[in-house]
């Protein structure tokens, strides 16, 4: 099947993937209570935030749409560049306070951490969640914690990824965020560089 899907088709693919993914999210937030602090950008303020290039194939092919994905690529490649993601704007002098200028494209990793779970030494699911949440809505989490192993549906964070395995596994290799966005985005720009040519050569 992923041999079969083009670069854009499999970004669709990854868009369907994280619609369901944002369902499912919503869901479970709405009946725990535990969404993420307004304006918190605790987890967006590191730089080694694991990702993959195929979770943000989107984001480059909107970065490409709008005309900007040369001069980000660029920018990334520059010594100018933050380590921390390319589309995080924090406005405290930590970073730790700022907002996703991108929301909407964002990863699958951006999706899943505070809303998913993954299963410990002992076969139970833990919440994978920051200490800031745990702190902050102590008694939410840890309602949350027993009901997630009782009642409560909760996206498991290894179900999504093997989803995204099942698009490209090829892709799918974790790297450090920005590193992952530059890969999508030189993959995306070669796509249409090609793409363009045969639109040419059948003109």
């Amino acid at each position: 099947m992923n041999k079969e899907l083009n670069l854009e088709e499999k970004s669709l693919a990854v868009l369907e993937v994280f619609k369901e993914l944002e369902a499912e999210a919503k869901q479970f937030t709405s009946e725990s209570g535990l969404s993420c602090m307004t304006g918190c950008g605790a987890c967006c303020a590191n730089p080694q935030i694991p990702a993959s290039p195929l979770e943000f194939l989107p984001l480059a092919f909107d970065f490409y749409r709008k005309g900007i994905a040369d001069s980000i690529l660029s920018f990334l490649d520059s010594e100018e560049a933050s380590e921390n993601c390319i589309v995080y704007r924090a406005h405290s002098m930590d970073g730790k306070l700022g907002y996703c200028s991108n929301y909407a494209f964002r990863g699958m990793i951006c999706r899943l951490f505070g809303a998913s779970a993954r299963k410990n030494k002992y076969g139970s699911k833990d919440i994978i969640i920051c200490k800031i949440l745990k702190e902050q809505k102590k008694e939410a989490f840890q309602a949350a914690t027993q009901r997630i192993n009782q009642d409560l549906e909760i996206p498991t964070a290894s179900r999504y990824y093997m989803y995204l395995d099942e698009i490209d596994e090829s892709l799918t290799r974790q790297m450090p965020i920005n590193k992952a966005i530059a890969f999508a985005l030189e993959l995306v720009l070669r796509y249409k560089f090609y793409e363009k040519g045969e639109m040419m050569e059948e003109t």
